[in-house]
């Protein structure tokens, strides 16, 4: 599987952690960036990136990685045609995927092991979407919002 991941300075060493991880585990990785830790890098220069190329690629997905997560899953959300979800425990990974159909994750790299957000990592893909009709009608609204403005 193709996988895109983007970090700011907080999320450097995570990502680096899930690069080698994916890789090892036999995914494309495709990495957005940062290059190094440094306190200017600024999540959405990487985020909105990674997102925009998850949007252009069906059936590929992302990671964003932050401190927090949250300002990184905000940046990645701006791209039409991201699902992107904060994730934190192993309940939200799934539930990003089988419920929301989520494309991209978002995790705090100042708020979990490197351990328990491999773990995200690996649960949010290997999970699929159920294709439950309540579901897909949801996000079918939040598509059809999307696309009308």
């Amino acid at each position: 599987m193709r996988v895109h991941i983007a970090a700011d300075h907080a999320g450097f060493g995570l990502r680096n952690y899930l690069i080698e991880m994916l890789k090892e585990a036999g995914h494309d990785v495709v990495d957005h960036g940062a290059t190094q830790y440094d306190a200017l890098d600024a999540y959405p220069t990487m985020c909105i990136p990674c997102g925009e190329a998850v949007a252009a690629e069906p059936g590929s997905l992302g990671i964003v990685i932050g401190g927090s997560g949250n300002g990184e899953q905000m940046a990645a959300n701006l791209v039409k045609g991201v699902r992107a979800a904060l994730v934190w425990n192993e309940a939200t990974a799934v539930l990003a995927r089988e419920h929301n159909d989520a494309n991209v994750i978002a995790i705090g790299a100042r708020q979990h092991t490197m351990e328990e957000a491999a773990h995200f990592v690996n649960v949010f893909l290997a999970t699929q979407f159920s294709g439950d009709s309540r579901h897909a009608y949801r996000i079918g609204l939040m598509s059809e919002y999307e696309k009308n403005h």
